[in-house]
Formats: C-alpha cells, structure tokens, sequence
C-alpha cells in the first residue's frame, strides 16, 4: 500500500497527536501514582 505525500502527513500528524495525549495522561498517572504512594506511606507510618 503506497501512500500519498498527503496521507504521509496526515499520519504523521495524527500520530503526533496520539503521541501528544498519551504524555498528559502518562503525567496524570504519574501525579495519581506519587499521590497514592505518599498516601500508602503516610497510612504506613501511623499503623507501626
């Protein structure tokens, strides 16, 4: 399958954009993650 230097483009955009989303939800999840972790932690510290 040959694509057109137009699709080539538009593939390529469309990819950046995935690319683009993908890394703000990676941040969130990285946010959510140091949340919880910080909270399993302090839930840690008042158990012992």
């Amino acid at each position: 399958m040959e694509l057109t230097p137009e699709q080539l483009v538009a593939e390529f955009q469309d990819a950046v954009m995935e690319l683009y989303f993908a890394r703000k939800r990676i941040a969130v999840l990285e946010a959510e993650n140091a949340e919880l972790r910080a909270r399993l932690a302090a839930t840690g510290e008042s158990d012992t």
